[in-house]
């Protein structure tokens, strides 16, 4: 049974970092992380409620799913655009604006500046 709950652990962690994105934010601080995971957890919440009303797009390599069995999270998310044009709009359509004013001419974007290394007093023992 431990073994079990093993696979679906090591199956839900592969799906949200390979195909939600969970491991590719590069996020300076932990307030971002946490925004990060809570958006990730939120999206893959949203891909296991989905399940009984997404459309089974399967790629043609994958097998039909038998009567009753439910999508995984995988197949949920393939057909999840047409489950979003299926659902009624909750908000009204933007206004239309006109474009900002942009970077100046001439001006070129600087890369990000580098995050001061944090290492430990010399001297000092930290337990591992």
């Amino acid at each position: 049974m431990a073994c079990m709950r093993r696979f679906d652990q090591e199956c839900f962690h592969r799906f949200v970092k390979g195909r939600l994105g969970l491991g590719a934010a590069r996020l300076d601080s932990a307030e971002a992380v946490d925004r990060w995971t809570a958006l990730v957890l939120a999206a893959y919440a949203q891909l296991r409620l989905a399940r009984d009303l997404a459309d089974d797009l399967r790629r043609p390599w994958q097998a039909r799913l038998t009567h009753g069995t439910t999508l995984s999270p995988y197949r949920v998310r393939l057909g999840f655009r047409r489950l979003r044009a299926k659902l009624p709009a909750i908000t009204k359509p933007p206004k239309p604006r006109p474009a900002g004013p942009g970077r100046p001419k001439g001006s070129r974007s600087r890369p990000k500046p580098p995050r001061p290394t944090c290492r430990p007093p010399a001297g000092s023992c930290h337990p591992a």
